[in-house]
């Protein structure tokens, strides 16, 4: 992995950790980057402002999508993971599509449990044919 696919990852998973924190105690990303002692990566920040501002929009497909599981029904965490992926879609200077899709199935690998890997992957590559379209 290169140097910059390494630094992307690092921001990937402190992004991820963040909004799980952001999701547990209902705090605004302004707020929680506030406290924070040290500021956290700009591609991370980067991360959270997108999911901030397109996680509607996120929702939506993953309702689309997620045809099993509702959204409300549906595992916190691979619900995260998936609104991170989507909404990295959205950001200035993303990487390509495969490069997200991968990260997010190896999130879930190691955050999730057995089944999620499949789960994520089916339906981000639906939501990113849609997103293509």
């Amino acid at each position: 992995m290169s140097e910059l696919g390494v630094a992307r990852h690092r921001a990937r998973e402190r992004a991820f950790e963040l909004l799980y924190e952001l999701t547990i105690k209902e705090r605004t990303t302004a707020a929680l980057l506030n406290e924070l002692p040290v500021a956290p990566d700009p591609y991370t920040v980067a991360l959270l402002t997108s999911v901030e501002a397109h996680r509607d929009w996120a929702d939506d497909l993953l309702s689309n999508y997620s045809t099993e599981w509702p959204l409300d029904r549906m595992a916190m965490v691979d619900r995260l993971i998936m609104e991170l992926a989507l909404c990295e879609l959205r950001i200035d200077d993303a990487p390509p599509r495969a490069v997200i899709l991968d990260e997010a199935v190896e999130f879930a690998k190691v955050y999730s449990t057995d089944g999620s890997p499949g789960y994520v992957n089916g339906v981000l590559a639906a939501c990113f044919n849609h997103y293509s379209s």
